[in-house]
């Protein structure tokens, strides 16, 4: 039998996993992520460190599953989106790489926004332009570390890094860097307009030669086949940006679908045949089906605050969890569940890792009193990210021509129904989770299949590979409440919207 590996670089983990064809996990295994900060709003990565952690998930998976690497027949990898990877002249890793939670160079789509510049790009890119995104950050370094510009021989997306590790073969793949505005999304190809008006002509030439998702990218060496356990020769796709690969997972094909993503970043998308060109979304991008657009609003709002806020203010119930061998969302859902829906709790704005209302707006409680326990406050960081996610589902709503038939959810709220039920409240819309414990991984599995011909698209590894665990539908009993709350939680954001740049100053 064929088995397809799985590979996920996500913000704070590196998860690798085995699937047969008809999608049934064999193991997985993940390391966390073990992220810098040099300096504040700076998110940095070692790339030595993480190659070696995809080594380290990929050894500990083949003895955990006891498969024969030859078993192995295809590897495809997705990462997060954004961020930069540079590989050098050297034959070594520039720098740290940088993370899509990066905010150090805010100052240039301010300025670009500003001069015009943006508008001009969205023409080409049909995107905004986001301090994370490659064109932002090349010219942070390009003012600020010159000696790393003179040193690049690659420009990488983080998976596509990882890939080129794996084969010794440079690529770029397509849904990745149709996110970063270096590609125009009429041609699909890089475009030396946009290059030039960004001021980074230095670029060209360092940007890999572009693949898509399913293309065979390479295979194996000796040398990885010596650090991992895999076959050499075994062959390696191009993979996808990880929004895709968890867009595949939840069988987001279907036109009438909405994917959310709730994981690091607030994820939020639909696919079409044609890209939304008004100005009224945050971005479009090459779905890993070439012949859809993927139509996406994001922010970094998402599940991610509260991995911080459990792992910061609230370790011992994360320890009391893993000693009982349960998940703590167990036992967090418990403690939301014990505070009603119409009680007093605090409003919170999920901007811990970057904002979708300011540039500099950053993370607060309001309305804390001596009332509140930690059952309240934790109730209102739930509340706070889907009220992120329904902000940006609005605006998708109003991108739209097709009525939306429900959302299929995908990250760690996914994995609470008690989380779920309330976004289900809260956007009223009906929710539907799959039956996977990785979306990521199982979406790189099925690219892999499709990238070997075992299946002939991305729709028919769907069937075989998908099953649907669960439906909620919205208390309608709970719609008034919560939009009363939404609509006081949007005046609070337009309320701070003038001392976020004040505050910024102090940093």
């Amino acid at each position: 039998m064929n088995y397809y590996l799985g590979i996920d670089n996500g913000g704070t983990v590196t998860k690798a996993a085995l699937y047969t064809p008809r999608g049934e996990e064999l193991g997985i295994c993940s390391v966390k992520t073990q992220t810098v900060t040099p300096n504040p709003g700076f998110v940095e990565i070692d790339m030595d460190e993480m190659w070696q952690a995809n080594c380290k998930v990929i050894r500990d998976l083949i003895s955990k599953t006891k498969v024969k690497p030859e078993e192995i027949a295809s590897i495809a990898i997705c990462g997060h989106g954004k961020g930069l990877y540079l590989w050098g002249k050297d034959e070594r890793p520039v720098r740290n790489g940088i993370m899509s939670t990066d905010n150090r160079a805010w100052e240039y789509p301010a300025r670009w926004n500003g001069d015009g510049t943006s508008q001009k790009a969205f023409d080409l890119t049909c995107q905004q332009v986001l301090a994370s995104q490659p064109v932002s950050l090349l010219s942070w370094l390009n003012d600020n570390e010159s000696e790393s510009i003179e040193n690049i021989e690659w420009i990488f997306e983080c998976k596509d890094y990882i890939r080129f590790r794996l084969t010794g073969q440079p690529y770029a793949e397509i849904t990745d860097y149709s996110g970063t505005n270096l590609v125009n999304l009429h041609t699909k190809q890089y475009d030396d307009s946009l290059l030039e008006l960004f001021g980074l002509s230095f670029a060209k030439g360092l940007l890999p030669p572009l693949k898509k998702s399913t293309d065979i990218c390479g295979f194996i060496t000796e040398e990885v086949a010596s650090q991992t356990g895999l076959k050499a020769g075994t062959p390696v796709a191009g993979g996808m940006f990880d929004i895709d690969a968890c867009a595949i997972a939840v069988d987001a094909t279907n036109e009438n679908r909405i994917c959310m993503i709730a994981g690091t970043w607030s994820i939020n998308e639909y696919i079409q045949k044609e890209p939304v060109i008004d100005g009224s979304i945050m971005m479009n991008s090459i779905f890993c089906n070439s012949d859809y657009y993927l139509v996406e609003e994001c922010s970094p709002t998402s599940a991610g605050n509260f991995e911080w806020f459990i792992n910061t203010l609230m370790p011992e119930v994360k320890q009391i969890a893993e000693s009982k061998d349960i998940s703590v969302y167990d036992v967090i859902n418990g403690m939301v569940a014990s505070v009603p829906v119409d009680d007093y709790y605090p409003f919170f704005l999920p901007f811990l890792l970057g904002s979708n209302a300011h540039l500099n707006a950053k993370s607060c409680f309001i309305g804390l009193n001596s009332y509140h326990k930690r059952e309240h406050i934790i109730r209102s960081i739930y509340e706070g990210i889907a009220f992120s996610h329904r902000w940006h589902f609005e605006r998708l709503l109003l991108s739209r021509k097709r009525k939306v038939s429900e959302i299929r959810l995908a990250g760690g709220v996914a994995k609470s129904e008690g989380w779920s039920q309330i976004f289900a409240d809260v956007l009223q819309c009906p929710i539907e989770v799959v039956d996977i414990k990785e979306a990521g991984t199982l979406g790189c599995a099925m690219t892999a299949a499709v990238a070997i011909g075992d299946y002939k698209n991305f729709e028919t590894a769907a069937k075989n590979m998908i099953i649907l665990k669960s439906r909620l539908e919205p208390n309608l009993d709970r719609i008034h409440l919560y939009n009363k709350r939404y609509t006081i939680y949007k005046k609070i954001i337009k309320s701070l919207d003038s001392i976020w740049d004040d505050i910024q100053e102090l940093i």
